[in-house]
């Protein structure tokens, strides 16, 4: 099972573990990605390209799956303005074994993160402005060539 959501609400862990969790797996891993207040953001806006983000969610996604003989994997993105402290973005992989799926969740967080058209604002009382890539995104993805 591979799901997929792009959405401006909320993401309920405990909704979203119970699905993975029906899989009859050995072990889910996760990460849950949180709003941050770096240098007193206010509010954090993603905007995503509809369509071809989820594409480029799912295509991650089957590439782990088939990497690491997933039984399941979810990938949740909220969009939309955001608070810190907020979710941001859930990963979750389910495996046979705990390395597969600690493994595989890495590599999903990862790739996301410079695979999937998503573009971020940072709001600072008056002030706005858009997030440039980092590099070390782009490393940590670069890390799980073939």
């Amino acid at each position: 099972m591979i799901r997929i959501l792009v959405s401006v609400d909320p993401i309920d862990l405990a909704d979203e573990m119970a699905l993975i969790e029906g899989q009859d797996a050995g072990a889910v891993a996760s990460f849950c990605g949180l709003v941050r207040a770096d240098d007193g953001v206010d509010i954090l806006e993603l905007d995503h390209y509809p369509g071809a983000t989820e594409a480029a969610l799912d295509r991650i996604a089957r590439e782990a799956a088939e990497r690491w003989s997933l039984q399941a994997a979810t990938i949740v993105h909220r969009v939309g303005p955001m608070r810190p402290g907020e979710r941001i973005v859930l990963v979750l992989a389910a495996a046979p074994h705990r390395r597969d799926a600690l493994d595989a969740c890495a590599y999903l967080i990862d790739r996301l993160k410079t695979d999937a058209p998503f573009w971020k604002r940072e709001t600072r009382g008056s002030e706005a402005r858009w997030v440039e890539a980092r590099e070390s995104d782009t490393a940590a993805a670069e890390r799980w060539a073939p």
